[in-house]
């Protein structure tokens, strides 16, 4: 029996079928073009969808890992960096579109079931999943299930502050984590410090973070204060890093020196790992999510 799984970004979607044993049958991706509107992205999915059913067999409900949660009163889409999803019935309207059910799940829970499942994390009790791209999640996994609290924001470390008095979020609070370690705030932070306009790629591969440390200083030291947090509070038996910016080197020594710097312990054993999937975590946890209900 295969399972489907659809991965919904801010810039691509990716849809995969695998079968009994999680090796891919049929795969394909197609860009999210979400400045085109929700009704547009349903449409996409939904086409996405009907290819990746006439390449499977025995499927008889598909996963969905997108940007931001369901509220569970409501069931409309929440905290979604995607601003068009924001209180939209995505999973009704895709249920209607494909004529059987659809799970779905945030994208930092799908990548860290996935790590776990498959990926960095196998064999760990309590995993912490991050994701720090465009925006910055994370998931939480314990004793290989999902973790999603009675409000469906377990693991949304991204939206915990760092600075009450900080910068403005499109959240409405002032100062969250991701205003100040995703790659959108690093870029804004860049120009604001140059007056030069460079992606957080331009800026770390061609090394012009060299020529303004501070930069580079801000950027470890609220990685590693936005962790400890999680280290305090949760204790993870691991924590896997994913999104655009886990392939950046210093994270894994600078960063994680940081992050002992600032635990509430004299001496931390967490292992905190460079995921294994890259950027198909999502769609293979989306595929995935039958496993776990």
């Amino acid at each position: 029996m295969h399972r489907i799984g659809i991965d919904l970004g801010g810039t691509k979607i990716e849809g995969i079928v695998i079968d009994e044993n999680n090796n891919p049958i049929h795969r394909k991706r197609i860009p999210t073009n979400r400045d085109e509107g929700y009704e547009a992205i349903v449409k996409r999915i939904s086409d996405l969808g009907l290819e990746l059913l006439d390449n499977s067999n025995g499927v008889y409900q598909i996963g969905i890992c997108t940007p931001g949660s369901i509220d569970p009163t409501e069931g409309v889409m929440k905290n979604s960096n995607t601003i068009c999803l924001i209180g939209k019935p995505l999973q009704k309207d895709l249920e209607k579109e494909f004529d059987i059910p659809v799970l779905m799940e945030n994208d930092a829970n799908c990548f860290a079931l996935a790590e776990t499942v498959l990926g960095a994390a196998k064999g760990c009790s309590v995993v912490f999943g991050v994701i720090m791209g465009t925006g910055v999640g994370g998931g939480i996994i314990l004793n290989g299930k999902i973790h999603r609290g009675p409000n469906f924001i377990a693991g949304e470390w991204g939206h915990h502050v760092l600075d009450p008095q900080g910068r403005d979020c499109y959240c409405g609070n002032k100062g969250c984590t991701e205003s100040y370690i995703s790659g959108t705030a690093l870029e804004k932070e860049w120009s604001e410090l140059t007056g030069e306009t460079h992606s957080v790629t331009d800026i770390l591969d061609n090394g012009l973070y060299k020529k303004h440390p501070e930069w580079k200083e801000e950027f470890i030291n609220n990685f590693g204060r936005a962790l400890s947090h999680i280290i305090d509070i949760l204790d993870p038996d691991c924590i896997v890093l994913g999104g655009g910016l886990s392939k950046i080197d210093f994270l894994y020594s600078e960063g994680i020196k940081a992050v002992q710097r600032e635990v509430f312990s004299d001496y931390i054993l967490t292992p905190i790992l460079k995921n294994k999937l890259g950027d198909s975590a999502g769609v293979y946890g989306a595929a995935l999510l039958r496993e776990i209900q």
